[in-house]
This record gives C-alpha cells, sequence and structure tokens, in this order.
C-alpha cells in the first residue's frame, strides 16, 4: 500500500477543508442577505471541493414542511419540486431524528426520492450525504451533498467536515433571525411612535402659547432640519423627550429609528453593553450577540435621555463615539461605524458638573452644539389653561368623562407652581378623570392636590367661601412680586433675581398683577 500517498492525499483534503471553511467565514461575516449568502457558501463548495448538487434545506414558516433555500447545480425548477413531510425521505429522517445519514448508493436506497429529479440515478453511482442544522438545539433544516470525495475518504470524515459546516450555517440563520426580528419590532414601535407622536407633535405647538414655549418652538423647527447635536436642558417633567421625538420627527432622519436610552437606568457595567452591544462570551450571561442601541440608530436619531448621571468611565467611551461615529461592541476588537444624530438631555447644571469634575469638558463641547432651554411649568403658567383643556378632552375620551371646572379651580391651578411640571399636570388630571364624579370640578376637589389639605368635608359648605382662597392666592403672588420689588428699589433685574425668575417672566407678572402703574410710580419717586 501507498501510505506516502494517502497521507499526501489526506493532507490535501484537510488544507481544502480549512481554505474552504476560511472562506465561509469570511462570507458570514459580511452577510446582508441570507439567501445570497447561502448560495455563496455552496459554491464555494463546489469550486473547491467538486461539490455537487448541495442543498440546505429549510422548516417552511409555520408549516410541517422542509423546503430548500438555497442550492448549487439545481435549476429553479428542481428547486422548486424539493419540498418534504418531516419525516418523508432522507431529509425527512435527517430531520426528525437530528443525525446525520449516508446512502452509498442512491440508487438501492428506498428512502432516496430524488424529489428534486436532478438526479439520473441509474445511470450515475451517487453516494449522498446530509446532517442536520441545528440553532439553540432545535433542529431547523438540513444540509445535504453529493459525496464530496471519492471512496477512499470515509462517511465519516465527511460527517466531521460537514456538521462544522452546518454550525456555521446554524449560526448564519440564528444571527439573520434576530436582526429580522429585531427590524420587525424596531418597525412596528416605530409606526407606533410616528402615530403618537404626530399628534403630540401637533399639540406641542398649539398649545404653547407662552414667550417661553414660542422660542422653544422656534429653536426646534431651525435646529431639525439640520445634522447638528442637540443639548436639551430642563427640569424633570417638563417635556425633553417630547422635544427630542419632535426633532426627530421634523427631521431628514424621521423614517428611520428613533433609539432612546436613559443613562440614569443602568449601571455602568450594563450600560455600555447596552450602548454599543457584545459579542456572545464576552461576560458572565452574554449568551448571544447583542446588538447596541447605537447600531439600531444607525440613520436615525439617538436620544442620550439623562446624560448627567454617565459616569466618567462611560463619558470617555461615550466621546470617542461622538468624535468619530466609531465603536467596538464588548468582546470584539472590530471597529464599527454608524451614521447617527445625536440628541442629548438633562436636567443637571453641566457647566457646574464640569468644574466639580464629575463631568469632563470636551464632552460637555461635544454635547453643548446647539443647546434649548425648555422651560418649567411656573415660568410659563400662561400656558397652564391650554394645557389643562388639551388633557381634559384627551381623557375625557379615554374615561368618558366630561372634565369641567369652576373658575376659582381653574385660577388655582394657574397659580400654582407646578414641581413637577407638566407632567405633575398631567397625572393631577387624570387623577381626577378617575376620581371625580360631579358635574364640575370646584376648588374644594383642586385644592388637595396643590398643597392646601385642609379642605371642609363637603363642597357645598365650601362654597360659600370659594372666592376668597382663589383670591388670596392671587394676592400672595401679587405681595411677593411687590415685595421683591420694594427690597430692591423697584428694579425689575434685582427683583427677578430675588424671586428667581427671569426679566421676561417679572415683566409678565407685573402686567398680570395690575402692577404696570404702580411701578411707574415707585420708580419715578425713586428717581
Amino acid at each position: 500500500m501507498d501510505f506516502t500517498g494517502d497521507c499526501a492525499a489526506n493532507a490535501q483534503i484537510s488544507h481544502l477543508k480549512l481554505k474552504v471553511l476560511s472562506n465561509i467565514a469570511e462570507i458570514i461575516g459580511r452577510a446582508l442577505n441570507l439567501d445570497q449568502t447561502l448560495e455563496q457558501i455552496l459554491e464555494i463548495l463546489s469550486a473547491e471541493l467538486s461539490m455537487n448538487r448541495a442543498t440546505i434545506t429549510l422548516k417552511h414558516g409555520d408549516t410541517p414542511e422542509l423546503s430548500i433555500l438555497a442550492s448549487h447545480g439545481l435549476s429553479e425548477e428542481e428547486r422548486l419540486r424539493g419540498v418534504y413531510r418531516f419525516n418523508e425521505g432522507v431529509t425527512g429522517l435527517i430531520f426528525s431524528t437530528a443525525k446525520p445519514f449516508a446512502v452509498p448508493d442512491v440508487s438501492k436506497e428506498p428512502l432516496f426520492l430524488n424529489k428534486t429529479k436532478a438526479r439520473t440515478i441509474q445511470k450515475e453511482g451517487i453516494a449522498f450525504i446530509g446532517v442536520p442544522i441545528t440553532v439553540r438545539d432545535e433542529t431547523v433544516g438540513v444540509l445535504s451533498v453529493d459525496r464530496l470525495f471519492g471512496s477512499d475518504v470515509s462517511f465519516e470524515e465527511d460527517f466531521q467536515f460537514l456538521t462544522v459546516l452546518a454550525t456555521l450555517v446554524a449560526q448564519l440563520i440564528s444571527l439573520n433571525d434576530e436582526v429580522e426580528a429585531r427590524e420587525k419590532h424596531l418597525w412596528r414601535a416605530n409606526r407606533s411612535l410616528k402615530r403618537d407622536l404626530s399628534t403630540k407633535c401637533a399639540s406641542f405647538f398649539r398649545i404653547g402659547h407662552s414667550l417661553a414655549m414660542t422660542d422653544v418652538q422656534r429653536l426646534i423647527k431651525k435646529v431639525a432640519a439640520t445634522e447638528a447635536t442637540v443639548l436639551l436642558l430642563g427640569e424633570s417633567g417638563t417635556g425633553k423627550t417630547l422635544a427630542a421625538q419632535i426633532i426627530h420627527e421634523l427631521s431628514p432622519r424621521a423614517r428611520a429609528p428613533f433609539i432612546q436610552v436613559n443613562s440614569a437606568a443602568l449601571p455602568d457595567s450594563l450600560l455600555e453593553s447596552e450602548l454599543f452591544g457584545h459579542e456572545k462570551g464576552a461576560f458572565t450571561g452574554a449568551d448571544d450577540r447583542r446588538l447596541g442601541r447605537v447600531e439600531e440608530a444607525d440613520g436615525g436619531t439617538l436620544f442620550l435621555d439623562e446624560i448627567g448621571e454617565l459616569s466618567l468611565t462611560i463619558q470617555v467611551k461615550l466621546l470617542r463615539f461622538l468624535q468619530d461615529r466609531e465603536f467596538e461592541r464588548l468582546g470584539s476588537t472590530k471597529t464599527r461605524k454608524v451614521d447617527a444624530r445625536i440628541i442629548a438631555a438633562t436636567n443637571k447644571d453641566l457647566e457646574r458638573a464640569v468644574s466639580d469634575g464629575t463631568f469632563r469638558e470636551d464632552l460637555y463641547y461635544r454635547l453643548n452644539v446647539f443647546p434649548i432651554q425648555i422651560p418649567p411649568l411656573r415660568e410659563r403658567n400662561e400656558d397652564v389653561p391650554a394645557l389643562v383643556n388639551f388633557f381634559a378632552a384627551k381623557l375625557s375620551r379615554k374615561y368618558k368623562c366630561n372634565l369641567e371646572f369652576t373658575r376659582e379651580a381653574a385660577d388655582a391651578l394657574q397659580g400654582y407652581s407646578w414641581p413637577g411640571n407638566v407632567r405633575e399636570l398631567e397625572n393631577l388630571m387624570e387623577r381626577l378623570a378617575i376620581m371625580w364624579e360631579g358635574q364640575t370640578i370646584g376648588l374644594a376637589a383642586v385644592l388637595p392636590y396643590i398643597g392646601i389639605k385642609q379642605v371642609p368635608p363637603s363642597v357645598e359648605h365650601y362654597s360659600e367661601q370659594i372666592t376668597r382662597p382663589a383670591v388670596s392666592l392671587r394676592d400672595l403672588e401679587r405681595r411677593r412680586v411687590i415685595q421683591a420689588l420694594e427690597n430692591n428699589r423697584w428694579i425689575q433685574t434685582k427683583a427677578a433675581k430675588e424671586l428667581g425668575i427671569t426679566m421676561r417672566q417679572i415683566g409678565y407678572k407685573i402686567r398680570k398683577l395690575g402692577l404696570v402703574d404702580l411701578v411707574k410710580e415707585r420708580r419715578a419717586v425713586q428717581q
């Protein structure tokens, strides 16, 4: 026997196998289309190993059938004939048992059905071999080929090689299923978001009549059409998330995903994976590859909420992404690049955080390209009646109720400082919609929710006194403004600073509270 020749032949075959697996792994690494990639894999096997009539047969949806998804060496007509029940023929046997199976001579095997009619069984001496394709311990299909090598190569060698190849194919199928599921989820979420956002967007511009909100609306419209990074500033509950959604909706990226990440919701160890994704085995519990939110936002908008809560460690990684739009998944050294617009939001004073050393100065300047300050509700209380009407109409449809307020109750709502901002107002309106059983909501029903707890037991008993508390709220605000002006020699800029409001806001209060003539008179005396 020529052992030297046999060894050389085996070495050559092993080299070919490794070359084929290497080429296939490279194709899978840049796979975009499952069907085309599988066809390419089978084409490589044919070119390198002289393989004929290779097929990848997979479960057909929810039906109890297998059909050929990819093939090489079969015509389209032959491929379409390759449909099998789960227990039909050799292919069905391999699928149902999840074990490899070899047929030394297909002309002598009753189980070999030749459904594709691609083989001339009586004229050709053909050996057939197939292995199961398994994803997460579930058999999803069969990889089958005509005999790869000559009779000097055992079926066991064929089994080993094809099993490795089937594992690669299974990984590709699994990844494709994951991407498809995520795309469907994002498509549904995006469609739902756009429906809701169209209504919210219209209401956002319709009910913001104050000077402060008019400025915000103007800035949003101006920046939306650009690619500039936006930094939304303001207290919790002012509507920063809605503003970010509206910027996206009005931008050229509106048809692409809007992806939101709450920077304060996760610890560092999970936040990095949430943002940039991870490879299988990157850390304990990373059982599968996972795309990060950054990749999901490719082509669209990435909204980073509560950006001021990021640790310095994550800030470094985020800075690099903001500079180059490049990143690596956890557990990978491959650099990836995405095209995503950045909108960030915070209720923190980032300039102070920079001074305190808790926020990187370079990251702050990267984010602070186009800042928009969303004013708190107490600084635009002229918008409260419109907001009340908007939420009343919305909740009337939801709870089948009619929310109407007495003049005194409406004045009390407008005079309240709303520390929780628009979110607090919306929550109060929903609470009233659920609890209130009368026709009109009076002052007695409202006061407990705005910090006044001592409410008489009956609305009827309180109705005689209802005007005095409403007037006292206005008088209280009037006396507070007058006191601040007196403390500062009727200089409005200094009085505004004492009250913690802006010049525009104190001007509005002076007009609203009927103090214009008083201010002119006192200023004249001071001069």
